[in-house]
């Protein structure tokens, strides 16, 4: 790849990071709107039901889905270099993999059809149980799409597919939940699958027709081979994020667990816009390290590291004011959970960098160890601190499991892979810090004064130290 589509390409994911980011906190609002409207629509009870359903969406999904996604960005540079009919074999590539995900997902759905109770399973009825497994055989389009989208810096069409989806759900929820009044749970997954379930069918048509390719062997081990590595991982992660819930449950009461589930809530806040960063990124990286561009990676990937403490700093002195905006008073409490939460985020943000150099090299094996590692580590330190400090400890053991991710991900990639990308001691040293002046600001909760000045002070410093770097940032983008 030229010197010139590089550059370009550059401007690209710049725009595209900025619009993911913007479409990001789009969706986020309407999600913090709506919510008042779901609460006064649907008891306790009714809701749980419906986020029971989209729990296990999100658990079967790593295992009928087969993890297939992680391959999109390595087959891009293997199947979609530069050349006559390259860009076919990268849409046939594309098709192939639906194929695959949707031939094992109807697989699994006759299997659960024929060999279900008939009662049902899971907690739900046995119709609900087969629109859940004929939902996942559908939804991995719409990620195969958005993904295909991403890799070529097609940031209008995907942010277009997420405001649909959103927008369409929450319209659709709220009137079948008015229309179906003794069944409102299932009104609210079915609110939830219609609108996917359209677009995934759109998106299947369109990569099918695009590719015209419903089975190719080559194409399914490749993609298997990165894919199937990476189903411990989803697990793992899932778990990571949610034994949290359980183990208050069972150690504290359901009042501990109301409220650091909303603490948790406002605390990853910021992983709609970490994410959007990192998703406009990695097709930038993963062209830069196919050609070797070392230079290049590590200084627009500093500047991206740096404005993540920046934003995460900025977020934690401001968390407990938005706790009070969201939340009534018997809520507030909650605001202790953010800080750790919110840093737990930024952890994250960083060990992507080492697992999109892993996914990169097809090493996804290792991602899958270290994955289980942390989940793990964040059990047994759960175990101990929620019973000696209650349910706080919890967002405190999340955030030590990610950063302890965080420097298995580096072992891996630099001692293992032998691949040095990063400037690695320069990251170590900004996350220490970060995450030091993040704890620091949010012990200071408590004191309004306290706590902005504090926050003032440190935001002071990175403004000096990192001005260099916020000028070269902003100049990129008004150049682009």
């Amino acid at each position: 790849m030229s010197e010139e589509r590089r550059e370009d390409n550059a401007g690209k994911a710049a725009k595209s990071g900025i619009w993911y980011v913007i479409s990001n906190v789009m969706i986020r609002a309407v999600g913090l709107i709506t919510a008042p409207i779901y609460t006064r629509l649907l008891t306790t009870s009714e809701t749980g039901y419906a986020n029971n359903f989209n729990n296990y969406v999100s658990i079967f999904y790593v295992l009928m889905g087969l993890c297939l996604i992680y391959s999109v960005g390595r087959a891009r540079l293997d199947y979609g270099k530069e050349g006559p009919g390259s860009r076919n074999e990268f849409d046939a590539y594309m098709s192939a993999i639906q194929g695959l995900s949707s031939i094992f997902g109807a697989i699994v759905l006759i299997l659960v059809i024929f060999f279900s109770p008939s009662g049902g399973m899971l907690g739900f009825e046995k119709p609900v149980v087969v629109i859940l497994f004929t939902y996942l055989i559908l939804f991995p389009s719409i990620d195969y799409m958005q993904y295909k989208l991403r890799f070529e810096y097609r940031y209008k069409e995907n942010i277009a597919i997420s405001l649909f989806i959103t927008i369409a759900t929450v319209l659709l929820s709220i009137l079948l939940i008015l229309k179906m009044p003794d069944d409102k749970g299932f009104a609210k997954i079915l609110g939830t699958v219609i609108p996917s379930a359209i677009v995934a069918l759109i998106c299947y048509a369109a990569l099918l027709v695009k590719g015209r390719c419903l089975v190719n062997i080559k194409y399914w081990k490749y993609a298997l081979l990165i894919g199937i590595p990476m189903i411990p991982h989803g697990l793992a992660m899932i778990l990571l994020a949610r034994i949290d819930v359980s183990m208050i449950q069972n150690m504290c009461d359901y009042s501990a667990v109301g409220l650091y589930t909303s603490g948790y809530t406002i605390g990853s806040l910021l992983m709609f816009v970490t994410n959007a960063v990192g998703n406009a990124w990695v097709p930038l990286f993963n062209e830069r390290l196919d050609a070797g561009n070392i230079e290049a990676i590590r200084r627009d990937n500093k500047i991206l590291m740096e404005a993540g403490c920046f934003m995460t700093i900025c977020f934690v002195a401001v968390a407990p004011e938005i706790v009070k905006l969201l939340y009534a008073k018997s809520y507030h409490e909650s605001m202790f959970v953010v800080a750790p939460v919110a840093l737990g985020t930024l952890c994250q943000y960083f060990y992507t960098n080492y697992v999109n150099t892993e996914i990169f090299y097809k090493k996804t094996f290792l991602i899958a160890v270290n994955s289980c590692i942390a989940a793990a580590v964040n059990i047994a330190l759960n175990y101990f601190f929620i019973r000696q400090f209650g349910y706080i400890a919890a967002a405190y053991t999340t955030l030590a499991g990610y950063f302890i991710l965080m420097i298995l991900h580096y072992f891996t990639t630099v001692h293992l892979l032998k691949k040095k990308v990063f400037n690695d001691g320069m990251y170590f040293l900004m996350i220490i810090l970060t995450i030091a002046a993040g704890v620091v600001t949010g012990a200071l909760y408590g004191t309004v004064i306290a706590r902005y000045a504090a926050a003032l002070v440190i935001i002071g410093l990175l403004t000096v130290l990192w001005r260099k770097d916020m000028r070269a940032f902003f100049g990129m983008l008004k150049k682009r």
